[in-house]
């Protein structure tokens, strides 16, 4: 094929591509309102493409890159003050750190039996079938967070973990993680946080001022945290970092990895991409503390804003926001977000308790909240719901 075989060629798949591109709803328009993903930061874009060929599996033929995936473990390790002999495991998101954390668990304890409230993610439905293990559901109180009396009645003989949520996926709140840690602590469990949405928001709110609960290891009894860096870390994706307590602990999920260049494995990828890592330690190193202070202050200002515009058109609030996600009660929740689509905006529909859901990430702006507000006016009269 010549040289200019080969251009119109490329020429023809870019544009195929493209067209199906299109396609797609897009951050940068802000209608997408329903996701816990955003827009990666630019800088997160640039070294993303730099590092596209590195793979951190395979680590002597990438030691740059394995160091700058060491920095960002401890980034990750500071943001969540982790103990001096602790593990941080990279991989592509919650899904698989939950997996990945309750895989230790059963290797640990011998036991399968998993406590774990009724709005968990649902990679929980996954471990219960990947890994033979029981699922035992958990209920919620009025503020739709875990009922505590609820966990410590179903502990048994039986039970390899108890999992508490900081920043659920339905309604962002987050469960009694210092009542659930005592707990465990009494009871010599492990337990395991999932804060896949919520480890890039606590931290800071704590900082601007928000009364919100500890939930890292600071708290004795926890023993994994999930975070996201590619949630409101503002990275690419994927990008998900599971911190272990005891990097002791590993041994018991390790393999050989005869033919790469490291002599074990843990986790359930071989090959990971050094893109993601790149860019999360490149986001982390620009915005730093302060950088995300500003982002998730100026989240919880928009999201106080969509409260206060969602209340004057007559809807109600599932709870009110814990953080930057907002849940709105409806009796047809599926009908309103159909006909949200056709008015090019993304929500999400929360089946189990009735509502849509709206994450005000970075890219949503108070100029979004007021283009919005209408349409959803408009939506939820159409639907009979004002």
């Amino acid at each position: 094929m010549n040289s200019k075989n080969k251009i119109d060629k490329q020429d023809t798949i870019l544009k195929e591509l493209k067209k199906y591109r299109n396609k797609d709803f897009t951050f940068s328009s802000g209608h997408i309102l329903g996701s816990m993903c955003t827009q990666p930061h630019p800088i997160a874009k640039k070294m993303y493409m730099k590092f596209l060929e590195t793979n951190l599996g395979d680590p002597e033929l990438f030691p740059g890159t394995r160091e700058i995936e060491s920095k960002f473990i401890q980034f990750i390790s500071e943001l969540l003050n982790a103990p001096k002999n602790h593990l941080g495991l990279i991989g592509s998101g919650g899904t698989e750190s939950n997996i990945t954390a309750m895989w230790l668990a059963k290797q640990l304890t011998g036991k399968k039996e998993i406590l774990v409230p009724e709005n968990a993610h649902f990679s929980f439905e996954k471990i219960a079938s990947l890994i033979d293990m029981k699922l035992v559901s958990t209920p919620l109180n009025d503020d739709y967070c875990v009922d505590v009396n609820y966990v410590e009645e179903k502990i048994n003989n039986n039970t390899a973990a108890v999992v508490g949520i900081a920043g659920s996926t339905e309604l962002g709140t987050i469960d009694p993680i210092p009542k659930l840690n005592d707990i465990c602590k009494e009871n010599n469990l492990f337990f395991h946080v999932d804060a896949a949405f919520g480890g890039f928001v606590i931290p800071f709110l704590k900082k601007i001022g928000y009364n919100v609960p500890d939930f890292d290891f600071k708290l004795k009894g926890v023993s994994t945290i999930s975070v996201d860096a590619h949630k409101m870390g503002c990275s690419a994706i994927p990008l998900g970092t599971l911190m272990v307590r005891d990097k002791r602990w590993i041994n018991k999920i390790s393999v050989d990895s005869h033919c790469v260049s490291s002599d074990k494995q843990a986790g359930l990828a071989g090959t990971r991409s050094g893109g993601p890592v790149a860019a999360a330690y490149a986001v982390a190193r620009f915005l730093g503390e302060e950088g995300y202070k500003k982002l998730v202050k100026q989240c919880m200002n928009v999201t106080n804003y969509a409260e206060d515009r969602i209340n004057e058109i007559g809807l109600c609030l599932a709870v009110k926001p814990t953080m930057n996600v907002i849940g709105i009660k409806l009796r047809n929740p599926f009908k309103v977000v159909k006909l949200l689509t056709d008015h090019g905006w993304k929500v999400n529909e929360m089946k189990r308790i009735s509502c849509i859901r709206i994450v005000l990430m970075p890219h949503v702006t108070r100029k979004v909240v007021d283009e919005f507000i209408p349409d959803l006016k408009k939506t939820c009269i159409k639907a009979g719901e004002i």
